[in-house]
């Protein structure tokens, strides 16, 4: 009796067995699963440097780093900024200002400002000024005389028609005029442009030779021309109508503009 084994130790190693099959299955399946991911991402750089986003930039040594290359906005006024004059002279787009609105309106007013970086200018004294005073009157750029500003012109609107059209216009004020706020503005304006077409011209022709249509035609207006020229200015009636339109400005050229 001593010497009988027990029956249950065979079947305890092969329970065993499926356990061993499944750990291994999953540890395969594991690997496979790290290994694919690592190979996909082994092809994607970091968008950063090395050392983190926080790193130091890394240039190339023909391209000069970003602090040492000159602003693009510093070339754009530097070429039209003269160096070596009265900085009271110096062009609005040369200088910086310390601008405040607390003045009244219409009077001058003393701002502190300095020139641009890259533009040199000199006192009243000949010496070179980093800051100095400068009287500008208190109106912002939108309010300042027509005359001042230049603003771009629409040929698409007429010119002549009741009420008067308007259209919107992109202004920017003259280099040497200096106002308050942004010297580029928008502004509505009447349609104000004009083709070439004389007043006295369409006038003259209207009188000597309207009953052709040849005020018309000069115009641009080819159809009332025909129309003139075919029924003989209308038996004349046509004639003294249009002599009076033209005169009082309510005909004008057919494409909108006004005479000159």
């Amino acid at each position: 009796m001593g010497t009988d084994r027990p029956s249950w130790r065979p079947d305890r190693g092969r329970g065993w067995r499926p356990h061993g099959l499944a750990m291994l299955l999953m540890s395969e399946l594991l690997l496979q699963c790290v290994s694919g991911y690592l190979s996909s991402h082994a092809g994607h750089e970091s968008p950063y440097p090395r050392g983190g986003p926080s790193g130091p930039a890394i240039t190339s040594p023909g391209v000069p780093a970003a602090a040492s290359a000159r602003p693009k906005d510093e070339e754009s006024y530097a070429a039209k900024c003269p160096s070596g004059g009265a900085c009271s002279r110096l062009p609005a787009s040369c200088i910086s200002c310390q601008y405040h609105h607390n003045c009244t309106y219409g009077k001058p007013a003393s701002f502190t400002c300095k020139p641009k970086r890259g533009v040199h200018c000199l006192a009243e004294s000949g010496q070179p000024q980093a800051n100095f005073s400068l009287s500008v009157p208190c109106q912002f750029c939108w309010q300042l005389d027509p005359s001042q500003y230049t603003c771009s012109n629409s040929t698409d609107c007429m010119t002549v028609s009741c009420p008067r059209r308007r259209y919107n216009a992109t202004c920017e004020v003259h280099d040497h005029v200096h106002c308050l706020g942004r010297r580029g503005f928008h502004k509505r304006l009447f349609c104000n442009w004009t083709g070439g077409y004389k007043w006295s011209t369409a006038l003259a022709l209207s009188i000597t030779l309207g009953g052709f249509g040849a005020d018309r035609f000069y115009l641009g207006q080819w159809r009332e021309g025909l129309g003139k020229l075919f029924s003989f200015g209308g038996l004349g009636i046509w004639t003294l109508i249009d002599v009076l339109l033209i005169g009082v400005g309510y005909v004008g050229p057919a494409d909108g503009s006004l005479y000159i």
